[in-house]
């Protein structure tokens, strides 16, 4: 394990059936004025928003709302919101829903205090806040982003075609605090579900496959891999499986609170092609997580044949008697695509809206990593969007 690294993760988690309670534990610690932000009126259905709103008005807040948060929250979303949190003078964001409801209430907190214009700042210039962040807490409805524990944030500017995500450097930008009941998933569509398990397996595969040094984060997300494919599994069977689903929802917090980063480079490229083709399309993020992927690997499989061996053999169980070392990594990949088929996954961008003609624009906004095993030019990604699309 090379390198020399920090890790700080201050948000506090309250898990399990009986989590919201924690709620009681941290409202009294910030001011009376709070914000609650959810999306699109399913915590009203379902009664988590009444549940919420109790335990607010208990403790004594001033509640404002925030509601009708998008999937792929935009960047006039996020200008109305700032607006809303100044005119209440908000000494708390409280984010109830998915990834995309906590990225939302992060990208408002960063901005409230500041002059500039956030989109500019934050996702054209990638500066760090100069300026007071309002706290944020997280009720987590929805398995997947990782969001609930992260500094991450992703706006985008249908104006533009872009859909960027923003790692804030600084920790004081996580959320201070999240409640993860995984009771709350459980109503979720077969699809948004899948959407979700993809989600956390790929945000897995975006750090370990990079570095070839022995490095002890590389194994914990060997054991993360393994516990999503089980759980995957027997949540597709029985969406109602508490148990498999309390282990998606844990394991999608590990995924991406930062832990199995240290100590080596990243890649993020499939973020940033399905992030792109979510620009254009407008389509859920796992799904084109998904629909990039194997396309991806493919591609960058020759120049890190010995991570897609390892992945095959301790994620996947290939047998490899007999078989020559590119031969067992595409074996893994197989088994990959298996078991997304298997889930019901989004294979392609064409299921998803996008276009041959849409492929120069959706090429053109792929932001470009290089801690991978290949850093792409133009044309391969065009090439590996155009495998996509089929």
């Amino acid at each position: 394990m090379f390198g020399n690294f920090t890790y700080c993760n201050p948000t506090k988690l309250y898990f399990g059936e009986d989590a919201l309670n924690g709620l009681n534990t941290e409202l009294p610690k910030y001011g009376k004025n709070v914000v609650l932000i959810y999306g699109g009126g399913s915590i009203k259905k379902n009664g988590i928003y009444d549940e919420v709103i109790k335990i607010l008005k208990d403790n004594g807040k001033n509640v404002a709302e925030i509601s009708g948060v998008m999937p792929n929250p935009t960047v006039d979303k996020l200008y109305g919101g700032v607006e809303t949190a100044r005119r209440h003078k908000a000494d708390l964001l409280l984010a109830v829903g998915g990834g995309s409801v906590c990225d939302y209430a992060k990208a408002v907190s960063v901005s409230v205090n500041c002059d500039e214009d956030p989109w500019e700042k934050y996702y054209t210039r990638f500066e760090e806040p100069a300026c007071e962040t309002l706290p944020v807490g997280c009720v987590l409805t929805m398995v997947g982003t990782g969001s609930e524990m992260n500094a991450g944030a992703v706006i985008t500017n249908p104006h533009t075609h872009q859909k960027i995500g923003h790692v804030f450097a600084d920790e004081k930008i996580m959320p201070r605090f999240a409640i993860l009941n995984p009771q709350y998933a459980l109503t979720l569509p077969h699809y948004q579900m899948a959407a979700g398990i993809y989600d956390i397996f790929n945000h897995i595969c975006e750090q370990y496959f990079s570095g070839e040094d022995d490095n002890v984060s590389d194994y914990i997300s060997e054991g993360l891999m393994r516990s999503v494919i089980h759980a995957g599994r027997i949540a597709n069977k029985d969406p109602q499986n508490y148990e498999a689903r309390s282990n998606l929802m844990w394991a999608a917090t590990w995924a991406l609170n930062t832990l199995v980063s240290r100590g080596k480079s990243t890649d993020w490229m499939v973020h940033m092609l399905g992030q792109s083709v979510g620009a254009y399309t407008n389509a859920t993020h796992g799904m084109t997580l998904a629909a990039v992927s194997l396309p991806y690997y493919r591609h960058i499989l020759p120049f890190g044949v010995q991570k897609f061996k390892r992945f095959a053999v301790y994620v996947w169980d290939v047998n490899t008697a007999g078989k020559s070392d590119e031969q067992i990594a595409k074996e893994g990949l197989a088994a990959m695509e298996s078991w997304m088929k298997e889930l019901g996954l989004v294979m392609n961008i064409s299921e998803l809206g996008a276009t041959p003609e849409m492929i120069e624009g959706i090429a053109g906004g792929t932001l470009i990593m290089n801690g991978g095993y290949k850093v792409l030019d133009h044309d391969e990604i065009v090439d590996i969007l155009k495998e996509s699309l089929a």
